[in-house]
């Protein structure tokens, strides 16, 4: 390799590693303010000494019940406070088991979010025949959906689409609409603003189909995207079915977990949080 070329290849590796920099610090910046005020309201609640003890806390329901620490943040900040001295943070809540899901076993564990979401982008992804995909989820502290689980899909479109707003987008249409969206030809669906069609294209998708997941009153909780790499004529009413029905599932599946689980992991919080007022903790 003559030296012009090395120089080259070391410019490119360098680009990469700071554009490998610059999405890992919008990635923390998304999520440092929704941790810290998580922490702050801990803090005051049970009297610790510091935030430090408060990100103890939150750390070790997390990882008692597998509930990751952006998720249990944003439960603690958008759900009423427990009353004062109450023991229970939810002593009247009713607890159901996990529904049935027909596509996969993953629900079967405990705490197994993460693997029921990646049977929901693996089962979208085989009725749809492509390799390219992602599932979001409703973000209840800023609005709009986050990315949670992709595949096949580059850097720039996950780092593009971490979040994404209530327009612009065919998953914000279909999640405006509780409905399935196709859209057949990206480059020219006017559904999309033109930054989200570049980042789009430049993954080599051409066609996409999104799937909102639903609960039983209808409610959409999240989202999951089929990206095709060619134009697309459309889908078959059995594709259709198929998928209305993954999403029907997979919502209220999801709806369980954050009324059982993610309230399990503030329950546990709580009392953790009880028995330590005053106290410093730290962080495993």
């Amino acid at each position: 390799m003559s030296s012009a070329a090395r120089t080259a290849a070391d410019d490119d590796d360098e680009l990469e590693r700071l554009r490998a920099e610059v999405r890992d610090l919008r990635a923390r910046a998304r999520v440092y303010p929704l941790i810290s005020q998580a922490q702050g309201m801990l803090q005051e609640r049970y009297g610790l000494a510091d935030a430090e003890s408060a990100f103890a806390l939150m750390q070790r329901a997390s990882q008692r019940h597998n509930v990751k620490l952006r998720n249990l943040a944003e439960t603690l900040v958008t759900v009423d406070r427990p009353d004062a001295g109450q023991q229970l943070w939810f002593p009247r809540r009713v607890r159901q088991p996990p529904p049935e899901l027909d596509f996969t076993t993953a629900h079967r564990g405990p705490g197994s979010r993460s693997a029921v979401l990646k049977a929901v982008l693996g089962h979208t992804l085989t009725v749809t025949g492509t390799s390219m995909g992602n599932v979001q989820l409703t973000d209840r502290a800023r609005g709009g959906l986050r990315m949670e689980e992709h595949t096949g899909l580059t850097d720039r479109f996950v780092d593009f689409f971490a979040h994404v707003g209530e327009d612009g987008t065919s998953c914000a249409q279909a999640a405006r609409d509780v409905s399935q969206v196709t859209v057949r030809d990206v480059e020219s669906a006017p559904v999309f603003t033109e930054p989200a069609r570049l980042a789009i294209l430049e993954a080599g998708s051409r066609a996409c189909h999104s799937v909102p997941l639903t609960t039983a009153s209808g409610l959409c909780v999240g989202m999951v995207s089929a990206h095709m790499d060619r134009p697309l004529t459309g889908l078959t009413a059995a594709q259709i079915k198929a998928l209305d029905s993954m999403g029907g599932q997979a919502g209220r599946w999801l709806a369980w977990h954050d009324r059982t689980v993610v309230l399990d992991a503030l329950e546990y919080l709580h009392a953790l949080g009880r028995a330590a007022r005053g106290a410093r903790l730290r962080r495993g």
